[in-house]
């Protein structure tokens, strides 16, 4: 899951980063940043050395996934938005939320701290990603996203419950997180705004 999720997050750092006419380094450091950010902060929250200083393997993952981004610049006008790009973020967030699971579920937090952390290591690498491109993070204020990572956390700890294999729980957690962006993505869902909630004026 880290693995799948390395790859794919670097890509879309690297995209967005290109689309902002960023240069080379600077493609590389935030797509590195969206890479590690949300790995880096639940390891630090369970008090563990993070994965991305502990072996050259996790950094070379994530220059793979920059690596990419930059090849489908070559061949595509905007990237950022090709359903490559898009399926590849579904799939980072599935793969991170489920990750984030796996560790809070070993550090014996409480249920509630399983989702947390399932969905700060699936955003928070984008948000960070963010603020480096200098805009407000986009999951908080617009698109279905960090729900869906809500969505596979609360999947994984109620499979948990009623005693399903882990393994099986974190496959659920993925397939749920995947299958909602997905169809976020396709059907153009979003939360309400507090104007939304307003009462209608005569």
């Amino acid at each position: 899951m880290n693995t799948v999720g390395l790859v794919a997050f670097a890509l879309v750092g690297s995209t967005k980063a290109i689309r902002e006419d960023f240069d080379l380094f600077g493609i590389v450091v935030v797509g590195l940043a969206m890479a590690f950010a949300g790995g880096v902060t639940r390891d630090v929250l369970v008090t563990r050395t993070p994965l991305a200083l502990q072996s050259p393997v996790e950094i070379g993952l994530g220059l793979f996934g920059v690596a990419l981004a930059m090849a489908l610049r070559l061949v595509l006008v905007s990237p950022d938005t090709h359903p490559i790009t898009l399926v590849a973020d579904a799939i980072g967030l599935a793969a991170f939320a489920t990750a984030g699971a796996i560790v809070a579920t070993e550090a014996g937090v409480s249920a509630f701290g399983v989702i947390a952390l399932a969905a700060i290591n699936a955003v928070g690498g984008g948000a960070f990603a963010d603020l480096l491109l200098d805009r407000a993070p986009f999951v908080l204020f617009e698109d279905f996203y960090a729900t869906c990572a809500v969505s596979g956390g609360l999947t994984y700890v109620v499979a948990g419950t009623v005693g399903v294999a882990g393994g099986t729980a974190a496959a659920l957690c993925a397939a749920v997180t995947v299958a909602t962006r997905l169809a976020a993505v396709t059907y153009g869902w979003e939360l309400p705004t507090a104007e939304d909630l307003e009462p209608p004026t005569r």
